[in-house]
This record gives structure tokens, C-alpha cells and sequence, in this order.
């Protein structure tokens, strides 16, 4: 029979504060006008960091469908050099 593990948690009567989080919405979705496409990389330039990487769909929100097209779309850019493969490596 396993041994019963103590809880971790301090039982000093202070509950811990729940947290709401919003659902994100996909931006494309949502509003039906904006397209994704590669020579608008004033929009593309969202979705990736500073340093160049493409933010996942956890953090900004967008659909499986979407972020699938919006990744293909920011490599296409980075090919003909609309977009940064490397953001600035300053180190300072």
C-alpha cells in the first residue's frame, strides 16, 4: 500500500486567489476582412519576437487553421527578406 504524501500547501486560513483568463480569440476569425499574406509584414511583424521566432498559438490566440497559414505566410517573407530569420543580437 503506498504511503499518503503530506500536502504542500500551508493551511495558515489563506485560500489562494482564483484566477480568470479570458479566452483569446483568433484575430482572423473574428474579423473576416483581414487576410493573411506575406507582403503585409506590418502584420506579420506581430506574430513573431524581437528575436525573429514565430509565437505559438497559446500566447497569441489564433486558431490551428490560422496559425497554420500565418506560419507559412512569415517564412515566405523571411525568404525574400521582408521578414528577419535573426532579430538583433545586441548583446548590451
Amino acid at each position: 500500500m503506498a504511503a499518503l504524501r503530506p500536502s504542500r500547501r500551508k493551511t495558515t486560513g489563506t485560500r489562494k486567489k482564483r484566477i480568470f483568463h479570458r479566452r483569446k480569440v483568433c484575430r482572423f476569425c473574428a474579423d473576416k476582412s483581414l487576410e493573411i499574406n506575406y507582403k503585409d509584414s506590418k502584420t506579420l511583424r506581430y506574430f513573431i519576437t524581437e528575436r525573429g521566432k514565430i509565437i505559438p498559438r497559446r500566447i497569441s490566440g489564433t486558431c490551428a487553421k490560422h496559425q497554420r497559414s500565418l506560419t507559412q505566410e512569415i517564412k515566405r517573407a523571411r525568404t525574400i527578406a521582408l521578414l528577419p530569420f535573426v532579430g538583433s543580437m545586441d548583446s548590451g
